[in-house]
């Protein structure tokens, strides 16, 4: 049986019994399911998106600078954006998941249907191509009015705020997230995982890949089915060598909870670390301004967004968080989470390679989480 490693406050000894239980259970894994691969402190996996976590800072960087406005539209930085009725959307929609563009238009048969990890990997090739992808994405039409309505931007994300990174900095995304949040904090996040770095990266543990919804059994013409046809969320895409080396700031990132935990204390700590200040407090109330709020169809549940984060509410896919201002988060596929909160100045970040079937975190958050806030309740007393 795996054995918890690391160190905690004795006002946390609580968690880490949870989290030894959880694993005694086999509810957590190591880094293989057969336990001949241990988990130990530099282990990464695949983090799903959770990465646009990061991705949405790099944005908010350039926003706290005042290189980025989030009311001026997306064709002032990116001309090309402008085509087919998208003159008008506004930095803010693409970050509020609200612009209408939501991945590339692809047309699957029935047959591309049937063999659906094919399919996947097959546009995750075509998606190493940034420039080419962009240039896709601009060419698209909205597939609904603008700002009306949330439409969750899983698989490009990170080319779309990417873009907007290039036009500004001339840096590629994974350069400028590597220049400007991750060396200066010493966080251990990969956007582009290179071949060295595989010996020490957790693989995926998939759910039966048979409780998946067959693309078959969806509307091909609704907003979410046609998602879905140009969608990378696929179980063990984070295992294959073609996503591994890509750069996809939407779902590509490898990391572990410390290190998230030590990204999204860029918020938490209210945009200043270590005395650099990354983010200004006005950016960060920008950040958890609601901008949209109801049912997301590519997310089939409640959502309420800020700029590029969740906001808690309790009718939303992820009830289990504080209803509370001042808290912000978002989740990957499977289970992993990082929430940040401004009032305790606490980061929870929760990574794992093990995949739960469910629209945000799984049951082990749920152990893990009531337990860490009734600790934090210790700590602040002691």
């Amino acid at each position: 049986m795996a054995e918890v490693q690391g160190s905690c406050d004795p006002a946390f000894d609580s968690v880490r019994d949870v989290l030894q239980q959880r694993l005694a259970e086999g509810n957590e894994v190591d880094a293989s399911q057969t336990e001949s691969k241990q988990w130990g402190k530099d282990t990464i996996t695949g983090v799903w998106s959770t990465t646009k976590i990061v991705t949405s800072l790099a944005a908010l960087l350039l926003v706290s600078r005042g290189l980025l406005d989030i009311n001026e539209n997306v064709a002032t930085y990116w001309p090309e954006f402008a085509a087919n009725g998208k003159e008008n959307i506004k930095v803010s929609q693409i970050l509020s998941h609200s612009s209408g563009v939501m991945t590339v238009e692809r047309q699957l048969t029935p047959e591309e249907m049937e063999n659906r990890e094919a399919s996947v990997l097959k546009l995750a090739e075509e998606l190493q191509d940034l420039h080419k992808t962009a240039a896709r994405l601009a060419e698209q039409p909205p597939w609904y009015v603008p700002g009306s309505q949330s439409a969750y931007t899983a698989s490009i994300y990170g080319h779309l705020v990417g873009e907007l990174v290039r036009r500004i900095t001339g840096k590629s995304l994974s350069q400028f997230i590597t220049e400007e949040i991750t060396t200066p904090l010493g966080a251990d996040f990969q956007l582009g995982l290179p071949e060295e770095e595989w010996a020490r990266t957790a693989d995926i543990i998939p759910f039966p890949l048979n409780k998946m919804v067959p693309l078959t059994a969806v509307d091909p013409t609704s907003i979410l089915g046609r998602v879905l046809q140009g969608s990378l969320v696929y179980p063990t895409i984070p295992n294959k060598p073609v996503f591994r080396k890509s750069e996809n700031g939407a779902m590509g990132g490898f990391s572990n909870a410390r290190a998230l935990a030590r990204i999204g204390s860029l918020v938490s700590l209210d945009g200043t670390v270590d005395g650099k200040q990354y983010l200004t407090p006005q950016t960060l109330d920008e950040m958890m301004t609601e901008r949209m709020r109801g049912f997301d169809p590519c997310l089939n549940g409640k959502i309420r967004f800020g700029l590029g984060l969740g906001l808690p509410w309790s009718e939303s896919i992820a009830p289990f968080i504080p209803e509370e201002d001042g808290i912000c988060f978002w989740s990957g596929y499977g289970g992993s989470i990082v929430i940040m909160d401004r009032r305790r100045r606490t980061t929870i970040s929760y990574i794992m390679n093990k995949l739960e079937l469910r629209l945000s975190g799984n049951s082990n958050l749920d152990a893990y989480l009531p337990e860490i806030y009734k600790s934090l309740e210790r700590y602040t007393i002691s």
